[in-house]
């Protein structure tokens, strides 16, 4: 994966939290994600991208920022993760993918398409990538507390 492909993905998150919750998600470290990261999070949304290009784009939570991610994007005050907060986690994940798309698809000419966004969660999950797939992984701290965004992504 080309360092270059994930600043679309790092400008729609940026852009996301603050159109959409109103708060700053400022960029910390960007490197090559290990299938056992130790990044604590408890919910992962992911969404797969399809076309002239493919992979795979993952935001990942711990549970008291995507609660506090959704009681904002939502305007209600929840306490636990409930289908309510897995779909808003899965559109917040629809929204940035959908963002860096419109940006990729303006600037590289990648048509590109959209899977639907799944939903994991719980403490104990291991995300294994396949042997040959290269995630680079960003941590983000933002007002409602931190969060990962994780992509792969090859021009075909």
């Amino acid at each position: 994966m080309k360092v270059e492909y994930i600043n679309p993905f790092i400008e729609s998150v940026v852009e996301v939290f603050s159109t959409m919750l109103d708060t700053d998600a400022v960029r910390g470290d960007v490197g090559v994600s290990r299938a056992a990261a130790s990044n604590p999070r408890d919910i992962m949304a992911l969404i797969g991208l399809s076309g002239d290009a493919r992979g795979t784009v993952a935001l990942s939570f711990p549970t008291a920022t995507a609660v506090a991610v959704v009681s904002k994007l939502l305007d209600i005050n929840t306490k636990t993760v409930d289908d309510t907060v897995c779909d808003a986690i899965a559109e917040i994940v629809n929204m940035v993918a959908g963002s860096a798309k419109a940006k990729l698809t303006g600037d590289a000419g990648l048509p590109l398409d959209l899977s639907l966004p799944t939903v994991v969660r719980g403490r104990n999950f291991e995300v294994e990538y396949p042997t040959k797939s290269i995630w680079l992984e960003v941590t983000f701290e933002s007002g409602l507390g931190p969060f990962n965004l994780r992509v792969t992504f090859e021009k075909l």
